[in-house]
């Protein structure tokens, strides 16, 4: 399953790296993005928005403020779903997103993916 990962870090303390560490560990296909160029767990993180195809799930790991400038990026991936890790809820995205049948979660990725429920 392929994830994007908003917000994602090379320092192995910050919960986007966790997360994408967690997500290889269980055979998904991670997509780090963030403003920083770099690498994490041995993948480029992207720094320019594309239009990744076949992405199944956004996870956000930035504020609702930083979100604003990704709404219509994220909604145009057209992910089944989108997760909102514990400090980036979001009212407002998740209404836009329910609107075009997106599955909008309160939810840890971590948590999800520990308890087979990702």
């Amino acid at each position: 399953m392929r994830v994007l990962v908003i917000g994602a870090s090379n320092n192995p303390d910050r919960y986007a790296y966790k997360a994408i560490e967690m997500l290889l560990k269980y055979k998904h296909q991670p997509i780090p993005f963030s403003q920083k160029k770099s690498e994490v767990c041995g993948l480029k993180i992207e720094n320019e928005w594309k239009n990744w195809e076949e992405i199944h799930t956004v996870t956000l790991y930035i504020n609702p403020k930083l979100q604003e400038t990704y709404y219509d990026l994220i909604i145009g991936l057209k992910p089944k779903r989108v997760i909102f890790n514990p400090g980036t809820e979001n009212k407002v995205f998740q209404e836009k997103l329910k609107l075009k049948n997106i599955e909008a979660l309160e939810a840890c990725t971590l948590v999800m993916l520990s308890t087979n429920q990702f």
